[in-house]
């Protein structure tokens, strides 16, 4: 398969960059990579691409300044470095873009903002905004705010990327990394690992492939690659991962360079069901077979297919929609939590009954569900 015929229509970018690649082996910024990744923003952006940027480093560069020694467990020190390392981050951005006459925003999410419906629509609007304003964002997760430990909500940058590639409808993703892509096999402890240059299938022997992070600094290794070109599949948008070390990486990726591993995608989900696969569930729902056979078919779930309800949840909330002890959906339901549990296993025809009003005879419309 062509490289070049693979990236010639390559419109908007999405650049995930890695702590290991903003600092270079060190405990703070590189000025050079920076600077590196701008100048090659511009040339993207002079041949009338988009770009997109999603930042990591802040907690590193953080610890660095506040002069802490790192310590893992240390989830408060941690949000507090975050806070400090970003303000630095995005002023080293800055000074790298501004030499290249390009002005950047930033943006910091969390996986609850993500969630919100009405939330990610406005994302939508403010980045389609700065795109059209020739500005660059630069996107990060926003750890010092997060109520849950660092690396366990959006999980890591990897996955952020591709959830903003999917978002956005970007057209390629390209990971910048400490690794040069996929091996069959660890390169580091094994000589004979035999390097992946195109994934047209992302198949349980491609999972088995992905390794842990080589490096002490990110909280992403391989199987968070594999998970984000697992996001980008559905989204239809092609993914790379590639090595910081190599000059003009970026350029030379996107001009058809047989450099890194490219993921093929050739499905397309909407943008829609896109997001409620990715964005965060308030509660469960258990259903019986019956009910996982419609769902499987694209019809919604009726009350009499629920078992059983977890957790509380408020009309409109994402749910997980759960068949034994695995999740096979998600969807939004038109009932809350204390509603779904009273008229669960129960006919469309006695919600009125049961609730004393009825919103919908579908606890779930089909339209509003996804399969896992």
């Amino acid at each position: 398969m062509d490289r070049k015929e693979l990236l010639g229509e390559v419109e908007r970018i999405v650049i995930k960059v890695g702590t290991t690649t903003i600092t270079q082996g060190s405990s703070k910024a590189s000025k050079d990579m920076m600077d590196s990744i701008a100048k090659q923003v511009r040339d993207l952006k002079a041949q009338g691409k988009e770009i997109l940027i999603v930042t990591s480093g802040a907690i590193g560069i953080g610890l660095k300044a506040m002069k802490v020694k790192p310590n893992p467990n240390d989830i408060l020190m941690r949000q507090a470095a975050s806070s400090v390392g970003q303000s630095i981050l995005m002023q080293k951005w800055n000074e790298s873009f501004q030499v290249q006459g390009i002005l950047a925003a930033q943006i910091l999410l969390t996986m609850d903002i993500y969630s919100d419906r009405d939330s990610v629509l406005n994302l939508n609007n403010t980045i389609d905004t700065l795109l059209a304003s020739n500005v660059v964002p630069i996107f990060n997760e926003n750890d010092a705010v997060s109520i849950k430990e660092i690396g366990a909500v959006f999980g890591d940058n990897d996955t952020l990327s591709a959830m903003i590639a999917s978002r956005v409808d970007a057209d390629l993703l390209i990971i910048m990394s400490d690794v040069d892509g996929l091996y069959d096999k660890n390169p580091n402890i094994n000589k004979d690992a035999k390097f992946i240059s195109i994934v047209e299938e992302i198949t349980p022997e491609i999972k088995e492939m992905a390794g842990d992070s080589v490096s002490g600094m990110g909280v992403g290794g391989m199987r968070t690659k594999i998970r984000a070109a697992e996001i980008c599949k559905d989204a239809g948008c092609r993914m790379m991962i590639v090595s910081s070390v190599v000059d003009d990486v970026i350029s030379r990726a996107v001009g058809g360079e047989e450099i890194g591993t490219i993921f093929v995608s050739d499905t397309h989900m909407s943008k829609k069901r896109r997001w409620l696969k990715s964005a965060k569930a308030q509660g469960r729902i258990i259903v019986d077979e019956g009910a996982e056979l419609a769902i499987r078919n694209h019809h919604s779930l009726l009350p009499v297919g629920i078992i059983s309800v977890s957790g509380h949840f408020s009309k409109g909330d994402i749910v997980d929609i759960v068949r034994g002890d695995v999740t096979i959906a998600k969807g939004i339901s038109n009932y809350n939590s204390d509603e779904v549990e009273k008229i669960r296993g129960i006919h469309s025809s006695r919600i009125q009954e049961v609730l004393g009003k009825k919103k919908h005879d579908d606890v779930i419309l089909s339209e509003n569900l996804v399969n896992i």
